[in-house]
């Protein structure tokens, strides 16, 4: 319905970011929201995929098409809701998703939330050799660390709480957090960077 959304960011939050265009405020539901930190009251274009089922409606919002792309053929594999397809682009690892799905390797991703082995094995069967339209240009650079990097500010503290409530809304449980927090606590960054290092020692 919706291709993309482009207007300013008006909120961001643990769970979604509000753009604002043409005096109407979209809620748009992200991989890692605070990536639009930066980006507060100036515009953007994010691309969009409108989910209906009888008992929601919910716009889901993405940086790229071919983020969306992976996102779609996600949401296809039995077992695997938007929330939980959120939760795998968010690792900021989509070529190790790939390469998991390839290499037919279920220790890898089961140890996303809401992945079990039984869902694992379905991602394989459902998707090996069925992501080459994203990769080419899905790669590249899209998740270097340099990208949308700032300045970390001194309001580290309040940052990293905002990483943790995005870890719970992408479906982590306070025993994984809090195993991976002390971690953290000895970093001074931004809060998607603190979401980025929380999710690379999660998936390690």
């Amino acid at each position: 319905m919706f291709e993309f959304i482009q207007g300013k960011v008006d909120f961001v939050g643990p769970e979604y970011i509000v753009v604002e265009t043409s005096g109407v405020g979209f809620q748009i539901q992200t991989p890692n929201p605070f990536i639009y930190s930066k980006d507060l009251e100036n515009e953007v274009k994010v691309y969009t995929y409108h989910y209906v089922r009888q008992d929601a409606m919910a716009l889901y919002g993405f940086q790229t098409r071919q983020e969306k792309t992976l996102f779609t053929k996600l949401l296809n594999v039995s077992g695997i809701g938007p929330k939980g397809a959120l939760a795998i682009l968010a690792s900021g690892e989509p070529e190790q998703v790939v390469d998991a799905i390839e290499n037919e390797d279920e220790s890898f991703l089961i140890k996303f939330p809401g992945v079990g082995k039984k869902t694992a094995r379905q991602m394989i069967l459902d998707l090996k050799g069925k992501l080459q339209n994203v990769v080419p240009d899905f790669f590249p650079d899209l998740f270097s660390p340099e990208k949308g990097q700032r300045v970390p500010s001194t309001s580290s503290n309040q940052e990293l709480e905002e990483a943790l409530l995005a870890l719970q809304a992408l479906g982590y449980s306070d025993k994984e957090i809090k195993k991976i927090t002390p971690d953290l606590q000895k970093e001074s960054l931004t809060t998607d960077q603190y979401i980025k290092k929380a999710l690379q020692k999660l998936l390690r």
